[in-house]
């Protein structure tokens, strides 16, 4: 039986032909080697690269030393190998670091309105915390300072604490290198040795705590967020003035900033 005329109509209607923009060719090659050097375990010779991109070894030197002088690339140790340079780390920590607040924000803004006080999440930057995000309480007239942006020590804080809970007094030393622990009050802690005492209990409770030790006005709690693989990428935690903030409530929020560490690592491992 032939089939309806409509049909053969339709059928017979020349196809409109798509139009696909070619690569940048030199481009596309630039992002095979970041690529390539990216997935490789160990540095990548010029050799390795030419191999790769099927081209003569001076136009792979070129392609490769761009990237170099903008610092997607490097040379490990001053060796004629490559490996991924700062400007590269940069983007990818950009990236963690957009997803890890989109994924946290309504963990901080949650917690902010059940303790009715300032929430904010961190992550360390060298030796020192960087608030990522925060969350004021809805009517909270007073604050505290660790706002969104900002950088404070980690030795004293409790958030800093809290992001140095796994490490002994080795890693404190290669963290803290040249940078002095200066007494910002009478209770901040200025001794490494003791600084890797308190990471131990802090690793053993789950909380870290500043009772005034970075401001004397300010009471703070905060709890550390872990990886699907166990490492510490983030903490947790509240701000309060001492008048909102007795020593009796440490424990009641730190169980709820607890509590908030652990849905966020929930998060992360889905």
């Amino acid at each position: 039986m032939p089939a309806p005329a409509s049909v053969t109509y339709f059928s017979a209607l020349p196809r409109k032909s798509v139009r696909v923009t070619p690569a940048v060719q030199s481009l596309d090659r630039g992002l095979s080697i970041l690529e390539a050097v990216g997935h490789a375990s160990e540095p990548v010779t010029l050799k390795e690269l030419t191999a790769l991109l099927g081209i003569d070894r001076s136009n792979a030197f070129r392609l490769a030393n761009t990237l170099r002088q903008r610092r997607f690339l490097a040379h490990p140790e001053g060796r004629g190998e490559y490996v991924l340079g700062p400007s590269a780390w940069r983007l990818a920590r950009g990236y963690g670091r957009s997803r890890l607040i989109a994924l946290c924000h309504d963990h901080v803004r949650a917690l902010a309105e059940k303790t009715g006080e300032t929430a904010h999440l961190g992550v360390r930057e060298g030796s020192h915390v960087l608030f990522l995000d925060h969350h004021v309480a809805e009517g909270q007239m007073v604050t505290v300072a660790g706002q969104t942006g900002q950088y404070l020590p980690l030795y004293n804080t409790a958030h800093g604490k809290a992001l140095l809970a796994d490490c002994g007094l080795a890693d404190l030393k290669g963290i803290f290198a040249g940078v002095p622990l200066h007494a910002a009050t009478r209770r901040t802690i200025v001794s490494l040795d003791r600084l890797a005492v308190v990471c131990a209990r802090i690793r053993a409770d789950g909380i870290a705590i500043d009772d005034r030790e970075s401001l004397d006005e300010i009471r703070c709690v905060a709890a550390p967020v872990r990886d699907p693989e166990g490492r510490i990428v983030a903490s947790v935690g509240i701000s309060a003035p001492i008048s909102r903030f007795p020593q009796k409530r440490f424990a009641t929020a730190g169980r709820q900033a607890s509590e908030t560490a652990k849905a966020i690592s929930g998060v992360l491992a889905g």
